[in-house]
């Protein structure tokens, strides 16, 4: 059983959770950080403000403990140049279309912040917003957020939670769930990036990615979907195998590479939800050994290279983030899901519960 103990912590065995004020708003309201550790040396710091991963640190082949995730080290970061460090993005992840989308005869708009489209929910979307923490418990944390009637746009009440919950089989699991009281559409996920030599350490591109989906959904120069399933065989984004990041990241000969300037694309690990997380993507580092295994109960995963980092973003370590230092690996819905219904639907009514699990497994390989 749980047990508060002296400066905020709360054990259980090698568990823990320990609570903080990571910093405070331009209005004066305190951001809290909840940092969960277990006894194998792994400590994950979640913080309100964007239900966001601050910070995961695990160690390496020979022991040795690395912060492996992308974030700034105060609140002055997130507020002056937002990249979704960690956050939890929503209500709709990825991108719309145009930003609109068609529910029950009505067209919806939302803002357009990326070109023509809208990207992780519009400008204010959850990531930008101070969750409320409900709840701190062994190596776990609840958070929520009440998204009003028209929020962003979209239609309903969105009643939002996420758990985040640390063990001692070194796996960070993550439980989305939202309800509203009108029909809407909803799309959950981390927006996590990671660098498993250790974030600021410098490029990615020699660890190992399998993705196991067979397809994926090419997109136009704007990165919306063309509602096409093509197949990875003989194509750059064949994962199927595990190859490193950067064997065929510049590829002259894929359009699809060009849109993206890199990787920025969805893989079909199924055509629909699933009870269970099931296996999506697994990165080894050969420099630190360490492994990232990610699994999750929703069809799509998007797996971003890092493309857009620029050298102006200064991280926690005081090291700027570049083209290709960092990846992101996003379990979802397929994008513009509302405007694809060869896609499935992204649709929550009232009195039914959308829920999304992720669960990220930390290991290594301590051969050389």
């Amino acid at each position: 059983m749980s047990s508060i103990c002296a400066a905020g912590v709360m054990t259980a065995g090698a568990l823990a959770a320990t609570r903080a004020e990571f910093g405070k708003l331009p209005d004066g309201r305190s951001v809290e950080a909840v940092t969960l550790t277990n006894g194998a040396g792994v400590s994950v710091k979640i913080i309100a403000y964007g239900a966001a991963i601050q910070s995961v640190v695990t160690p390496d082949r020979d022991g040795k403990a690395a912060d492996i995730t992308l974030a700034y080290g105060d609140m002055r970061g997130y507020l002056a140049n937002p990249q979704y460090f960690g956050a939890t993005v929503g209500r709709y992840a990825n991108r719309i279309a145009k930003g609109r989308f068609v529910l029950d005869g009505k067209t919806y708009q939302l803002p357009v912040n990326d070109g023509a489209n809208s990207l992780h929910g519009g400008t204010a979307g959850f990531d930008k917003v101070l969750w409320h923490v409900d709840a701190v418990g062994k190596a776990n944390v609840t958070l929520s957020y009440v998204s009003p009637d028209g929020d962003q746009g979209y239609p309903g009440k969105l009643t939002v939670k996420a758990v985040y919950s640390l063990d001692e089989n070194n796996q960070l699991t993550v439980d989305y769930t939202a309800k509203t009281d009108k029909a809407t559409v909803v799309n959950l996920t981390n927006h996590a990036y990671w660098n498993l030599s250790g974030e600021g350490s410098g490029s990615i591109m020699d660890q190992v990615l399998t993705i196991p989906g067979a397809e994926t959904t090419p997109v136009d120069a704007g990165l919306i979907p063309t509602g096409e399933f093509t197949s990875v065989t003989g194509t750059p984004f064949d994962f199927r195998a595990g190859k490193p990041i950067g064997r065929d990241v510049r590829d002259g000969h894929s359009q699809q590479l060009l849109f993206g300037r890199g990787f920025d694309h969805n893989w079909v690990i199924d055509r629909a939800p699933v009870a269970k997380p099931r296996l999506v993507a697994k990165v080894e580092d050969p420099t630190s050994g360490r492994i990232l295994e990610i699994s999750s109960t929703m069809p799509g995963v998007q797996f971003y290279s890092g493309n857009f980092l620029d050298g102006t973003v200064v991280g926690k370590s005081g090291h700027s983030y570049r083209q290709g230092d960092a990846f992101a690996i996003e379990p979802q819905l397929f994008p513009d899901t509302p405007n694809h219904p060869e896609f499935g639907s992204a649709r929550l009514e009232p009195g039914h519960e959308y829920h999304h699990t992720i669960v990220y497994r930390f290991a290594v390989d301590k051969t050389r």
